[in-house]
């Protein structure tokens, strides 16, 4: 039968004995070693917290961070609080050839981490309203009378400080960047430009401004801006573990000895204005070139750049391709296509003595209009007459000449060098003309398909003119549609498709391009992509205050997320430290069991001292 003794030694020590029939001695603890078995109990409760707890709270705050982007309509459309002294701003100025525009952004202090970009945001003033102003004309206008463009900017500027609170203007960075209008003009006028800005504003305001804040940015740089704009909108530089998202093979540029490292997979842009048309995409891999020529156009071409804070993390390492095509918007191709029929049917009409075109009686047959449709090609004081035949496929047979293309590999528009696609793990977004033909009248903007795009386009161009109108006159197409849309969407549908398919050489079964106007209910325009660019080195500056401060402060500075291995590595030397205690003095009490003989060994036999003397 088992039996359970208990003495109590008071003041020192409990002694726990249990003997039940079968079993081993168990415990032989003293009070000093419930203490600290207590000790290593709330050690272990402590870990359990760290592990679960913190770790809970830290990840749905990493979750939460993860999906605020998606949430941008939401967020973004509030109004900005100006009262918040850990909001910064900046400032983008984009001089265009037609007029330029100022954009405010604002984004909260870096949190910290080294691995995430700002969380830059456009202003919003008090109505909710996007802080954005523009002046026409564009700046280049004053070529032959620099002196006067610092008059002509200072409306926009006023706007900006304005609305940026007066005590965070001397750490405001202000960027003026000019385009296509500013690139045309000879070299001496662009810097006279330029000149008069970094000299006049410095003296009216007090943003953070200086010489190199004000340039004339290349067609390659302005691709870059708006390719990093759109994929920081749709959150491709949160670089997460998160198995749901779509991800790449990435070898880092200078970094082709070490392993390919996985990341969320980019967005490539497709923009078709009315003269030029542009394509950027990320090339994740390391290219090989046909030629010692072909390497040298592509170093035109391919951009490698690091957004991230420090020079020396390569995880926000991108390489790029950007192109830009002058004379393939839709506007330029139209009259490309016009110059092209005009002189051939001239030609042809002087060697067979025809007049075909020459009257309205005659029309040239053009099947790039819609059925009926009429038109006039006015060149050298002559008028050509046109009439729709609306024959889709004939009109995208007459312009495939017209994308240049040659039969080099590796090549698209012009014959320029274009480095592969990952037509199965890539996804691209088509803005403009590339929206415009597909939603303003097919009404089929979003998810592209090939297939449904080519029967909507040739319905259409095979409607007849007066029926176009009538569904016009009907408000059936897009708000914005005008005549000159509908007079046109044939030849443009067309142009559209031969540019994705032929130029650049897209399967027909491509099904990642979307076309939008927007994204989260908003233009994402190149300047964010410019501000981000070139704010990319602040988060470095807070990093370095915040870790400034914490080294003069203790805990409450203390940031358990990075620095959990450290604090896990002390944790487990403090426990280990324990557990050989522990062993110590089991050793020890061990020892003086067998060297001395206890009153608690009689109570365990349930014999009085006395009675084991008498015994003997």
């Amino acid at each position: 039968m088992g039996r359970i003794g208990v003495s109590c030694l008071l003041p020192a020590s409990w002694h726990f004995s249990i003997s039940p029939m079968g079993c081993p001695r168990i415990f032989n603890t003293t009070l000093r070693q419930i203490v600290v078995i207590g000790i290593l109990a709330a050690a272990v409760s402590l870990l359990y917290y760290s592990l679960v707890v913190i770790r809970n709270k830290y990840g749905r705050a990493s979750r939460d961070k993860r999906f605020h982007r998606y949430l941008a309509r939401v967020t973004d459309t509030e109004a900005t609080d100006t009262n918040n002294p850990n909001l910064n701003y900046g400032i983008v100025v984009d001089c265009g050839s037609s007029g330029s525009r100022i954009f405010v952004y604002c984004w909260p202090r870096h949190n910290g981490n080294p691995h995430d970009l700002l969380d830059i945001k456009q202003m919003r003033d008090k109505n909710r309203k996007p802080v954005v102003m523009k002046i026409k004309p564009g700046i280049s206008e004053f070529a032959n009378t620099p002196e006067k463009v610092s008059d002509y900017i200072f409306p926009l500027l006023h706007f900006a400080a304005e609305h940026v609170p007066r005590a965070k203007h001397k750490e405001t960075p202000l960027y003026i960047l000019c385009t296509a209008g500013m690139r045309i003009l000879p070299e001496s006028q662009q810097k006279a430009i330029l000149e008069d800005l970094v000299t006049d504003i410095p003296v009216h305001f007090d943003f953070l401004f200086s010489d190199s804040h004000a340039e004339v940015i290349s067609g390659k740089q302005e691709g870059v801006y708006a390719w990093i704009g759109i994929n920081f909108v749709l959150g491709r530089f949160e670089h997460t573990d998160d198995e749901d998202e779509a991800v790449v093979e990435v070898h880092i540029p200078g970094s082709e000895n070490k392993e390919a490292i996985f990341r969320k997979r980019t967005v490539g842009i497709l923009d078709m204005g009315g003269v030029s048309t542009q394509i950027a995409y990320e090339v994740p891999k390391t290219v090989s070139f046909a030629s010692s020529q072909q390497e040298e156009v592509a170093k035109n071409l391919l951009a490698e750049f690091n957004l991230g804070c420090d020079a020396h993390q390569t995880e926000h390492v991108y390489r790029v391709y950007v192109a830009t095509f002058l004379g393939f918007g839709g506007n330029a191709a139209r009259q490309r296509y016009e110059n092209s029929v005009f002189s051939s049917t001239v030609l042809k009409n002087g060697l067979l003595g025809k007049q075909t075109g020459m009257t309205s009686d005659s029309p040239y047959l053009d099947p790039c209009l819609p059925v009926d449709a009429q038109d006039e090609i006015h060149q050298n004081g002559q008028i050509m007459y046109l009439r729709g035949t609306g024959d889709f496929n004939l009109c995208r047979e007459l312009i495939q000449p017209f994308m240049n293309k040659t039969n080099e590999t590796q090549t698209s528009l012009n014959g320029v060098y274009q480095p592969a696609v990952h037509f199965q793990n890539s996804e691209f977004y088509g803005f403009s003309e590339f929206y415009y033909s597909t939603e303003d009248v097919l009404r089929m903007g979003g998810d592209y398909n090939a297939a449904k795009f080519i029967k909507a386009a040739k319905d259409y161009c095979a409607t007849k003119w007066s029926v176009l109108r009538e569904r016009f006159d009907r408000g059936l197409y897009a708000s914005h549609a005008d005549l000159h849309r509908l007079k046109y969407q044939c030849f443009k549908s067309a142009w559209v498709y031969e540019v994705f398919h032929s130029g650049f050489s897209f399967p027909a079964s491509y099904s990642n391009l979307k076309t939008a106007l927007q994204v989260y209910d908003k233009e994402v325009q190149w300047t964010l992509g410019a501000i981000l660019y070139r704010t990319r080195f602040l988060p470095l500056r807070d990093i370095q205050q915040e870790n400034f401060r914490g080294s003069h402060s203790h805990w409450r500075s203390f940031s358990f997320v990075y620095n959990h291995y450290l604090f896990f590595v002390c944790f487990l030397i403090v426990l280990l430290s324990i557990l050989l205690y522990l062993l110590r003095l089991r050793r020890i009490h061990r020892r003086m069991l067998r060297n001395s003989s206890s009153p608690s060994l009689w109570m365990e036999e349930g014999l009085p001292p006395q009675k084991i003397s008498a015994a003997l």
